[in-house]
């Protein structure tokens, strides 16, 4: 039974990861489900309620105390086993532009997304060690591409100016994944672009539904190896993003 470990789970893309592999027959994996506050992530709590695999652990990955303590629980559960799959996900974004942009938003945004990737990255790490998969996803964004910035398709949705916050943070999450990638040459490392998806977070104007995304997601988590995939930005299609 793999194991995935997938921080913010009581929405939107992580949710809908948490409830796709919860539901595969015969509970084939062990879901570590986290997010900031148990108690409020209702559909969740239902959903660990009918499928035993699902374990909900609070952690909020801008808290180094809750990474922690969330570690410590997950490795009293495995009972010496590994997570195959850590699946940092958990983020944020705010409509904002260059001339309205909050300073202390961009530090928010990389306290949650590139200094929250490495609390959690570094507290699961022995963890990921003790499995066979060893796959690090870091959830990223076409919007952190210094690449996608040049391109006509890519801009014509998004002009470059937009979102400097979110798109500063990812672009320093996908540095984060190259690091990681280049430290454990035997894992499975990479970036990840979900695609622009219709959530919470997402919007109703988005490009995809999430169910059908997230099935690919799976799929390409799965099939993922060292060769084809490490210490590479990667979409939805499988197709590398430039960095």
């Amino acid at each position: 039974m793999p194991a995935w470990l997938i921080t913010g789970s009581s929405r939107g893309i992580g949710f809908e990861l948490t409830k796709q592999l919860a539901t595969e027959p015969n509970g084939i994996h062990t879901i570590f489900a986290t997010c900031r506050n148990p108690a409020a992530a209702t559909p969740l709590s239902d959903l660990a309620k009918n499928y035993k695999n699902v374990q909900i652990v609070a952690l909020d990955v801008d808290d180094d105390a809750t990474v922690q303590a969330a570690a410590e629980t997950v490795a009293g559960l495995l009972g010496g086993k590994g997570i195959d799959y850590l699946v940092n996900n958990a983020a944020w974004s705010e409509a904002d532009g260059l001339d309205t942009a909050n300073p202390d938003t961009m530090t928010a945004m990389y306290n949650t997304h590139v200094a929250g990737s490495f609390r959690v990255y570094r507290a699961f790490l022995p963890l990921v060690r003790l499995s066979e998969r060893k796959a690090i996803i870091n959830v990223s964004s076409e919007l952190g591409s210094l690449g996608s910035m040049d391109d006509p398709r890519f801009v014509e949705i998004f002009p470059g100016a937009v979102f400097p916050t979110y798109s500063c943070a990812k672009a320093g999450l996908n540095m984060l994944t190259r690091k990681i990638a280049k430290g454990h040459p035997d894992f499975i490392v990479f970036a990840f672009a979900p695609g622009w998806l219709k959530t919470d977070m997402g919007g109703p104007n988005a490009m995809d539904d999430v169910e059908p995304a997230v099935e690919r997601h799976i799929k390409l988590y799965e099939s993922a190896t060292i060769e084809k995939f490490s210490g590479k930005f990667i979409n939805q299609w499988g197709q590398e993003v430039a960095w």
